[in-house]
């Protein structure tokens, strides 16, 4: 199957691409994780992952023809595909011009994101996305510029825009012992999510250490090495928390 005549092939850069993914959107998904992200994160998996116009160079047209394989197992299985990252939004057309023939082949579509760069998603990229991934790394300012080096209000305006649209969202918040399972941010996080109106689930994902090699492998200090993980009673008091509050908290 060919890609539709009206999408527009486009180069994009892949750090690698999972087939049948199950925990970025619903159902059975094929994910690209796309190369170069603006953030700097202390607890990131993929730092490999942030430098741009590197990894793997393909374009919109042959990832396209590798998913309409899958097409009908990716449809009946409820799922589709995500783009993630790194920060997929650092290439908005290259995903633009996926989502747009996702849409074309009736595959449901998943945007995995900071909100970092949600000014760089046009309204066109919008209109062919069916669900948005929004991770809130912080409810603070402070701490979100602590824990990645950048500034909070670029993601929270995307998170309005997306309520304003009516675009559907799942936030993620990962929990990482001593950063972000503050019992008052929590709270505040709760406050600012119920007050979206498009927000069908919150996913609370445990910190995991399973990248800190690859911090080893590159050179860099790893600031988070003596940072345990979450306990699984850490995760379940955060999860309750953000429950009381009337969210769908998974």
């Amino acid at each position: 199957m060919q890609p539709a005549s009206t999408v527009e092939n486009v180069r994009g850069w892949l750090h690698s691409v999972e087939s049948a993914g199950t925990l970025d959107g619903p159902g059975i998904r094929r994910v690209l994780f796309l190369q170069g992200c603006p953030l700097e994160c202390l607890y990131c998996h993929n730092p490999d992952a942030r430098p741009y116009r590197c990894g793997r160079e393909t374009d919109s047209y042959t990832q396209l023809r590798e998913i309409a394989r899958n097409r009908d197992f990716l449809i009946r299985s409820g799922g589709g595909v995500t783009a993630s990252g790194g920060e997929p939004l650092g290439q908005a057309d290259f995903v633009h011009s996926l989502f747009a023939g996702c849409r074309e082949m009736g595959i449901h579509t998943a945007l995995d994101t900071s909100g970092y760069l949600g000014a760089r998603a046009s309204d066109a990229l919008l209109r062919v996305t069916d669900l948005v991934l929004l991770d809130i790394k912080h409810i603070r300012p402070d701490r979100y510029r602590e824990l990645t080096g950048r500034n909070l209000e670029p993601t929270l305006t995307f998170a309005h825009r997306l309520a304003a649209r009516g675009v559907p969202v799942w936030i993620r918040h990962v929990l990482v012992p001593g950063y972000t399972d503050d019992p008052e941010a929590l709270d505040a996080l709760a406050g600012f999510v119920r007050g979206l109106g498009n927000v069908e689930r919150v996913e609370v994902l445990p910190y995991h250490k399973m990248g800190e090699w690859k911090w080893v492998e590159l050179g860099i200090e790893n600031p988070l090495v003596d940072t345990p993980e979450p306990s699984e009673a850490a995760v379940d008091d955060a999860r309750s928390r953000l429950r009381r509050s009337g969210l769908p908290v998974f």
